[in-house]
């Protein structure tokens, strides 16, 4: 199965170069700039223009009407599916998506560090083969730049529920500067941001292949 998947566009889907064809295509969170149901309607209607059989959509910290409007959002999205601490299986391979990550600046699906976000982690599957969140795990592609202090970031709850995990892949975004992939035994990590630490759409969509 190829995934192809693409994070933090922040509104600027439509300016990314290519995206390669593939079975699914991911989207971890922020795809909308102030987080409207304008621009859903608008993000909605480019995904209708994607050949891929099957989307995943999760909402991230800029996505305010998810959080603000759940049931006016989801009634929006025809050409995705949207995962918010749930899941689904395609052709075998089980998935699960989820928004939140650590309280910073009040933003969308932030919590507390601890156990409010181990709460959330607690409902991931233990058979999830794919974990799509929007934020990434304590020391994993979580390093911000300079002006935010330069150090990691991630959820560290994320990172002890990840351990109880057989994952085949995570899939992330929301630190742009840390955009790239690590693998770590079984598992490869992904974060996926489309933007970059400027806010420009200039990173390509990852492509990665799953084996069931």
């Amino acid at each position: 199965m190829k995934l192809i998947v693409i994070s933090d566009t922040h509104g600027m889907y439509r300016q990314i170069g290519h995206i390669p064809d593939g079975d699914v295509l991911i989207h971890a969170g922020d795809s909308l700039g102030r987080g409207t149901l304008e621009e859903l309607a608008e993000l909605d209607a480019w995904l209708g223009t994607l050949p891929h059989r099957h989307k995943l959509l999760i909402a991230g910290n800029h996505d305010w009407c998810f959080q603000n409007e759940p049931e006016q959002a989801r009634c929006l999205i025809t050409q995705a599916t949207y995962l918010e601490d749930s899941g689904i299986e395609i052709d075998g391979v089980r998935f699960w998506g989820s928004p939140w990550t650590p309280e910073f600046f009040n933003w969308a699906f932030n919590l507390p560090r601890g156990a409010a976000l181990a709460e959330r982690w607690a409902q991931i599957p233990d058979d999830t083969d794919v974990l799509i969140t929007h934020g990434p795990p304590m020391n994993i592609l979580d390093q911000v730049g300079e002006r935010f202090g330069g150090g990691h970031v991630g959820c560290e709850a994320l990172a002890e529920r990840l351990a109880g995990l057989r994952l085949k892949a995570h899939l992330f975004g929301h630190i742009h500067e840390s955009y790239g992939q690590q693998e770590h035994g079984h598992c490869l990590f992904v974060n996926a941001a489309t933007c970059n630490g400027q806010f420009k759409p200039d990173n390509p969509p990852v492509v990665l292949e799953i084996h069931v």
